[in-house]
């Protein structure tokens, strides 16, 4: 009889050691779910910051370029000779293109500097975890 309850009593302490182990187990899951949840948030928050630059600099660019083409149109019904009308044209080719170069320039950089942040937040998210 003292050996089944040497037997009961060893099963009984095992089963609170799994069972501690378990719960210690679930509660860093927890706090590992919790930290993933928040650099989750902080990505997204992120994305969303590039996103509303992306759009805001291209609506200004948009603006930009049709108020050029609104302009160089004007010239062109006011043009008086074949000469005036190329000259018009090419002036507005090269401002088109200039300004489209520079577009690309500054969304180039949009885009690295938004690749920058997304790392940044990944190195974070990472470091915290750890």
């Amino acid at each position: 009889m003292t050996e089944t309850k040497r037997i009961t009593e060893e099963a009984k302490r095992v089963g609170q050691e799994y069972q501690d182990l378990a719960r210690n187990m679930g509660q860093e899951f927890q706090r590992a779910a919790e930290s993933g949840f928040e650099a989750a948030g902080r990505s997204f928050s992120e994305v969303n910051k590039g996103l509303q630059a992306f759009a805001a600099e291209m609506t200004d660019y948009s603006k930009r370029s049709l108020e050029d083409v609104f302009r160089a149109w004007e010239q062109l019904l006011g043009a008086r000779s074949f000469g005036e009308v190329v000259d018009i044209q090419t002036r507005y080719a090269q401002k088109a293109y200039d300004a489209y170069m520079s577009q690309m320039s500054k969304i180039g950089e949009l885009s690295l500097n938004f690749s920058r942040q997304a790392a940044k937040q990944g190195e974070q998210a990472v470091r915290r975890s750890a």
